[in-house]
């Protein structure tokens, strides 16, 4: 059984940040809970508005929430309706004061949650799952992104038997630490099943503090170009060598006479018999 690590949580403390941020020793199931609820609630509730993340900082009196969105005009609501009764419904959840911050997404393709939701919509929308899939790495790749991995499973295409197919470009290091990878999942909810989508999101390297070298970092910076092998190992065959007879025997093929000279001449042997007459042979 494959035993896969979640990258944002293997990498929290080392160049990401938790999502909730409290400590309560004494009623800490009884937090976590709620952090549960509320994250479930939101979800929800703002399904339709390209949520990203939630995160959560609170303490015995107050509570403050953090949406990242896509679409902050439909989280925010008319003059700001949809924010008060948000907040309305989570101080009748938790009984503390709330403080609820929208922030905006700025580059959606290269959020790693949103790419599979928007490739999920498309497989709801009964849209081919290979021009999705394909879709999305392109346009993260020139979103800046340093490598994209997408996969998908189920019941694809309607087929009987679920299967996997997967689609990547550029590098997607998952043991650096150093590499900043964001993992986004989500289910499509089709006719035929659920078919999940996962998607990994390579934006850059975050080095230490002090580092004098090159920029990793730079998202922005266009990503080097894909090399993909021209049949097998280079332009003239495999490891460069011309065809399957190698480099030693000139362009002329194999059994023909050489360009530019005579034919090598027969063994004595072999001369002495072609001389003799039919019987003497």
């Amino acid at each position: 059984m494959g035993q896969k690590v979640h990258p944002e949580a293997m990498r929290v403390g080392y160049i990401h940040d938790w999502k909730s941020n409290w400590f309560n020793d004494r009623n800490f199931a009884e937090y976590l809970a709620e952090d549960v609820r509320i994250r479930e609630h939101i979800v929800r509730k703002l399904a339709h508005a390209g949520l990203s993340d939630i995160t959560i900082r609170k303490d015995s009196a107050e509570l403050e929430i953090n949406i990242h969105t896509a679409r902050p005009g439909i989280v925010i609501g008319k003059s700001g309706s949809e924010v008060d009764a948000l907040r309305r419904e989570l101080h009748r959840m938790t009984s503390k004061q709330i403080k609820v911050n929208i922030l905006e997404i700025k580059r959606p393709e290269l959020n790693a949650s949103l790419v599979a939701q928007s490739i999920a919509e498309q497989l709801q929308n009964r849209v081919a799952f290979r021009r999705a899939m394909k879709r999305a790495l392109t346009s993260a790749m020139r979103s800046g992104a340093k490598g994209v991995k997408v996969q998908v499973a189920g019941r694809l295409g309607g087929a009987e038997m679920a299967r996997t197919e997967s689609y990547s470009d550029g590098r997607v290091p998952l043991h650096t630490m150093r590499a900043d990878i964001d993992y986004g999942f989500y289910e499509a909810r089709t006719t035929f099943g659920r078919i999940g989508v996962k998607c990994w999101v390579n934006k850059g390297e975050i080095m230490p503090e002090g580092y004098t070298g090159s920029d990793l970092t730079d998202i922005t910076a266009p990503a080097a170009p894909s090399t993909e092998r021209d049949g097998r190992g280079g332009p003239n065959g495999r490891d460069g060598r011309r065809g399957r007879g190698g480099g030693r025997r000139g362009s002329s093929g194999r059994g023909q006479q050489p360009a530019g000279g005579s034919a090598r001449p027969a063994p004595s042997g072999d001369a002495d018999r072609a001389g003799r007459p039919e019987g003497q042979r």
